[in-house]
């Protein structure tokens, strides 16, 4: 049957997100219904709620979750309620070729954004019947719905408040190196921005084993983090010349470079510190309508490289499993991401935190 929820909605860019009674759907043929534990701050929702990427409303936010199946819809074989799970916010239809290839990033399956993949939603306002729109996976309502091969299995020794981060910045960043750069021992990489994704694309240099790995970014404080998490250089962009800083450590340039924020600017100095052979992966997401100008000669003459990286280019059902392992092998550091704790209706004061450029992550827990 429906639930009732009381959950924060965006209904005006710039504004509060209020906290309204919503309905939850039983899932559907092929679908879950999940009880949030945590969900993380991800600037990709900032991005929507401070009216910087244009997003239909009303709509609940959240990509980057973790909880315990509730509920599970007919032809659901690989979950039961009660499983652990970490939501991918990739709602991918699992059955195409680029999905059975490992590749959900480039799942063939229309995914309308504000919809599950039958372009339907299973949230309503309780008081008016009007469809509420999902963001993504909608981490951010107490129960949520999502196709089951975007509720991954994980084992339930795994606290699941440090699971959530999994769900979007972790791997997002520790891909980004492992998976789309490729970086192999003694490389250097770059880490341009050092938010909660840059962060971890340090963490993926570190056990990659690449040296040296310089971190960038405006702010000491993520700069000090990521020190922490295993950078061996730090550059200040707001007082140094990052390409003439980066090229005192590695003359040649550097054989990887992340841009892990969303600012051109950083773009450009993720090519322009790229040595031979060098390739720069775009994780960050730009403004509706940036542009990122690059001279083609630069480019074509040393064989230098631009991608991008979705969701670090994983299989969150390989990935996910795999960074598990690593943090409880103390190989992975994600206690000390999460910077600071809110309920559910703090959630509008986490994102004006991140707004102010907090290091670290913002995490929200839910009542159990």
């Amino acid at each position: 049957m429906d639930l009732l929820i009381d959950v924060p909605v965006l209904v005006a860019a710039k504004q509060k997100m209020p906290m309204i009674k919503v309905l939850v759907e039983d899932p559907r043929a092929g679908e879950v219904r999940v009880k949030m534990f945590a969900s993380g701050v991800c600037h990709s929702c900032l991005h929507a709620y401070d009216g910087s990427h244009a997003t239909p409303m009303p709509m609940i936010l959240g990509d980057e979750g973790s909880g315990i199946v509730e509920s599970v819809g007919s032809g659901v074989t690989t979950l039961v309620p009660g499983d652990h799970v970490i939501i991918s916010w990739l709602l991918n239809c699992g059955t195409c070729p680029p999905c059975r290839d490992g590749k959900p990033a480039h799942c063939w399956a229309p995914s309308p954004f504000g919809a599950l993949l039958d372009n339907t939603q299973r949230f309503k306002n309780a008081e008016t019947g009007e469809p509420v729109l999902h963001y993504g996976p909608a981490t951010y309502a107490p129960y949520t719905v999502v196709p089951e091969s975007s509720a991954i299995k994980i084992r339930k020794d795994m606290p699941l408040d440090k699971a959530a981060l999994i769900g979007c910045s972790v791997t997002t960043g520790f891909g980004s190196v492992t998976n789309a750069a490729g970086a192999r021992p003694g490389e250097s990489v770059a880490i341009v921005g050092c938010g909660g994704v840059g962060l971890n694309a340090v963490q993926g240099a570190r056990v990659a084993g690449a040296n040296p790995i310089i971190a960038i970014d405006t702010s000491d404080a993520a700069l000090q983090m990521a020190k922490k998490f295993g950078a061996t250089h730090l550059i200040n962009a707001s007082r140094d010349d990052v390409v003439a800083e980066t090229l005192k450590i590695c003359p040649r340039g550097v054989n990887h470079s992340i841009a892990a924020v969303g600012s051109t600017k950083a773009m450009q100095n993720g090519v322009e510190i790229l040595g031979s052979g060098g390739t720069m992966v775009i994780l960050g997401a730009p403004p509706n309508g940036a542009v990122l100008e690059i001279d083609p000669i630069f480019i074509l003459g040393k064989e230098r490289g631009i991608r991008g990286s979705k969701y670090g280019s994983s299989n969150p059902h390989v990935e996910f499993p795999m960074l598990i392992e690593l943090y409880l092998a103390g190989k992975l550091d994600l206690d000390s991401l999460v910077t600071g704790n809110y309920r559910i209706d703090q959630s509008n004061e986490a994102f004006e935190i991140l707004a102010q450029g907090g290091a670290g992550r913002g995490l929200i827990t839910f009542d159990q």
